[in-house]
C-alpha cells in the first residue's frame, strides 16, 4: 500500500501496519455489549409507496430520522443503542410501536422517550418511479421548556452511564435553542464521555464549544460552516483547520464520489470506501456515524472506527432500508476501506492547527 514519500503505510479495513495500534475489525457482539446514547430529538413516522412489478403497489410504515438510522447501525454492529427522543400526537401514537418494534427485533435496544404536546413529524415518499419523491411532510413544533429539560437531563444521565454519546440534528433545525448543543457536549465530556456529532450549522458551531471528540460532516455542510467554498485542496484544509481550532479533536469530511478527508492528531488521511454504481444514498452518512459510534464504544482507535464507519455507510448504500445492514456485510466491506496519508501540494500530510 503506497503512502507517498513517508515510510508509514496506509490503513485498510483488513488491518494496519506494524506501527499502528492494531487491526481494524468490526466489533464482535458480546454478552456485555457496549452501549451508545443517541440524542435524537425528533424521530419521524415514514410512509413509503413502492411498485412491485407492473400492477402491484406496496406501502411501508417505519420509524425514521437521523437518530433512528444511527441507532439501527449501532445495533447491527452488536452495540446497544439508547435512543433519547421526543414523541407526541397522533403521529407519535403510530410511531411509538414502530420504535418499540425496532427494539423487539434486537434485545437490549433501549428507548428513553419524552412525551410532548406537539405531534411527532411525518413524511410520505413515493418510489414507484425508481426515484425518491417527497409527497408530503409535517414537522414538530418546538417543545416546551419542561419537555426539553426532561430530554436533556435524561440524555446526559444515559450518556454518562454509557460512556459514548452521538448528537444528531432536530427536525426542523431551529426547533431547539442553540445553547442545548454546547451544554450537552460540555456536560457529558466533563464526566469522561466520548462524543460524536453530526450537525449542521449553527448547531455545529454551538457543539464545537464543548470540544467533541469526533465531528462528521459533508463538504457542503463544511462550506456552510465556513461560509465559503471548499472546492480546492487549500480551501478544504483551511476549513478543516477551522473546525479543529473551534474544538473538534477528529474531523471527517465526506465528499460524495470523492475520497473523504480525515484529520486527527494533526495529520491528514484520505478515506476511500468501496465504490458502487447503483444504490441508495439516503441514510449513508447516518449509517457511517452509527458504525463509528459502535466501534468507538467497543474500544477502537479513531482511524479504526472511521474505517468501520465507511464500511457501514457502504453497506447502507446497497439496501433500501435506511440504517439497516448485516454485521457480516459490514465486516467484509471493511476489508476494502482504505485510509492513506493525504499529501498536500506542500508534500506533507501534517495539518496546522492553532
Amino acid at each position: 500500500m503506497s503512502g507517498g514519500d513517508k515510510s508509514r503505510g496506509g490503513i485498510s479495513g483488513g488491518g494496519m501496519n506494524d506501527d499502528s495500534a492494531g487491526a481494524s475489525t468490526v466489533p464482535k457482539a458480546a454478552a456485555d455489549k457496549p452501549r451508545v446514547t443517541i440524542f435524537a430529538p425528533h424521530p419521524l413516522l415514514t410512509v413509503t409507496i413502492e411498485a412491485e412489478g407492473e400492477s402491484r403497489q406496496s406501502i411501508h410504515f417505519h420509524a425514521g430520522g437521523q437518530g433512528v438510522w444511527v441507532a439501527r447501525m449501532v445495533r447491527a454492529l452488536g452495540a446497544t443503542p439508547v435512543l433519547c427522543a421526543f414523541l407526541g400526537g397522533e403521529s407519535g401514537t403510530l410511531l411509538g410501536p414502530l420504535l418499540q418494534e425496532d427494539g423487539s427485533a434486537a434485545p437490549g435496544y433501549e428507548l428513553r422517550l419524552v412525551r410532548t404536546g406537539t405531534p411527532s413529524g411525518c413524511y410520505v415518499t413515493d418510489r414507484r418511479s425508481g426515484r425518491r419523491e417527497l409527497v408530503a411532510m409535517s414537522v414538530s413544533d418546538p417543545p416546551s421548556r419542561h419537555e426539553l429539560d426532561d430530554l436533556f437531563s435524561r440524555t446526559v444521565a444515559e450518556a454518562i452511564d454509557c460512556g459514548t454519546l452521538v448528537v444528531t440534528n432536530p427536525m426542523p433545525g431551529a426547533s431547539l435553542p442553540l445553547e442545548v448543543y454546547a451544554d450537552l457536549v460540555t456536560d457529558v465530556k466533563g464526566s469522561g464521555c466520548t462524543v460524536l456529532v453530526d450537525l449542521s450549522s449553527p448547531r455545529l458551531d454551538s457543539a464545537l464549544r464543548g470540544a467533541p471528540d469526533i465531528v462528521k460532516i459533508n463538504d457542503w455542510e463544511l462550506a456552510e460552516y465556513v461560509r465559503g467554498p471548499v472546492d480546492t485542496e487549500e480551501r478544504l484544509f483551511a476549513a478543516v483547520s477551522a473546525l479543529h481550532e473551534a474544538g473538534a479533536k477528529t474531523a471527517i469530511v465526506t465528499r460524495g464520489e470523492e475520497p473523504g478527508l480525515v484529520v486527527t492528531d494533526g495529520e491528514a488521511w484520505r478515506l476511500t470506501p468501496p465504490r458502487f454504481e447503483n444504490g441508495f444514498r439516503e441514510g449513508c452518512g447516518d449509517s457511517m456515524l452509527g458504525a463509528m459510534a459502535a466501534a468507538t464504544a467497543s474500544g477502537s482507535a479513531p482511524l479504526e472506527a472511521i474505517a468501520i464507519g465507511a464500511a457501514g455507510g457502504a453497506a447502507n448504500f446497497l439496501r433500501r432500508g435506511l440504517g439497516n445492514a448485516s454485521f457480516d456485510v459490514v465486516e467484509k466491506l471493511a476489508r476494502s476501506v482504505r485510509i492513506e496519508p493525504w499529501f498536500q501540494a506542500s508534500g506533507t500530510s501534517d495539518v496546522a492547527v492553532a
